[in-house]
């Protein structure tokens, strides 16, 4: 958490003792296994005797919080950090089976991932995509993810590698399920005026949205990422976007399982319902096609952060939109839409509207 601040701050050329008036994590303390986690997160960020709140969601809501900060007047430069230290985890199943109902479901004492079988069954039933259009999501990401130094888990593979892989919840394969990895990721965001005065590199917010499902898993529609359709739908509504089909360079949503970028990519208005699995098919969604999704790789080429998954949706869009990306760049992206998704068993996610 140190070197990342560290990096942050010295990107946008600020002090965290006299510029910053507001400091947001993004963490849970089942993951860290301490309660109340934030008393430790001053010292490492620089913000000892300031204000600091812990935001217990995915750090696409953390940025969100830390707009509201801004656009209130509380602060014009506010800083979120969220961070995964998995491997300190023994148990990180039954860390998740805690967040199930403890009536109906915690007791089922299966793999968690159930939850994310059962989805996808449904999903492709309901959309008629293909089996294959799955398997081809990871075989993307993870080809993208060998031209990201961060891409811990990047392969070359094909299809009947990805469908033949172990089980992990039926339909969905070892391969098609991201995998944990550590890291911590910071951001420095200002009001418009104050960023004025940072450089040249700085990227804008112009809309942000987060929703949650129903907490019952058996009341939700499984086919359909619901909670992606109303972020999206305020994100848009607050940057003006009418028609997103043709609107963004780019896109890095959620992909913990394959399955779950086709779904997004639908609630997103990005693809038609069912249309979604045809388009990756086809290429639409590679580094050189329409639309670039997961060019870093993802969560399945780079790894799961955990709260600091969607920051990491961020980070990969802003340094494409500051044409920083290195071997990943993409020729002229403007403009970039992010999303995010908290994780089994939850229905609870984000979605924003980046430009430059």
């Amino acid at each position: 958490m140190f070197e990342a601040a560290s990096r942050a701050y010295e990107d946008a050329g600020i002090d965290p003792r006299k510029d910053v008036q507001s400091f947001i994590c993004c963490t849970e303390d089942f993951w860290e296994g301490i309660s109340i986690t934030d008393e430790y997160m001053p010292d490492q960020l620089g913000a000892v005797l300031k204000p600091l709140c812990t935001i217990s969601s995915d750090g696409i809501v953390g940025l969100a919080t830390a707009c509201m900060h801004i656009m209130s007047g509380i602060a014009d430069v506010a800083v979120v950090e969220s961070h995964s230290k998995i491997s300190d985890v023994l148990n990180p199943d039954e860390i998740s089976s805690f967040a199930l109902d403890p009536i109906y479901n915690h007791h089922v004492n299966a793999d968690p991932r159930f939850v994310a079988g059962m989805e996808m069954t449904r999903y492709l039933k309901d959309t008629g995509t293909k089996r294959d259009h799955c398997a081809q999501v990871a075989v993307k990401n993870k080809k993208n993810a060998l031209l990201n130094p961060r891409g811990v888990h990047g392969a070359n593979l094909d299809k009947r590698a990805v469908l033949s892989s172990k089980v992990a919840a039926s339909p969905l394969t070892e391969l098609e399920s991201s995998k944990t990895i550590d890291g911590s990721i910071v951001f420095v965001l200002a009001s418009a005026q104050k960023a004025k005065k940072l450089g040249d590199h700085t990227v804008s917010i112009s809309g942000i949205g987060w929703s949650s499902d129903t907490p019952w898993i058996e009341d939700r529609d499984m086919a359909k990422a619901v909670y992606v359709e109303q972020s999206a739908a305020r994100a848009y509504k607050m940057a003006g976007i009418r028609n997103p089909t043709t609107y963004f360079d780019l896109a890095e949503v959620d992909d913990t399982y394959s399955y779950k970028e086709l779904q997004s990519l639908e609630a997103l208005k990005l693809a038609g319902k069912g249309k979604a699995g045809k388009m990756v098919e086809s290429g639409t969604f590679d580094r050189d096609g329409r639309l670039p999704v997961n060019a870093s790789g993802g969560s399945l080429g780079v790894g799961h952060l955990l709260e600091a998954t969607g920051l990491h949706r961020v980070l990969e869009a802003v340094l494409q939109l500051r044409g920083q990306a290195g071997r990943l760049q993409i020729p002229r992206v403007k403009k970039a839409v992010v999303q995010s998704w908290r994780g089994i068993p939850t229905a609870t996610g984000a979605a924003a509207v980046l430009g430059n």
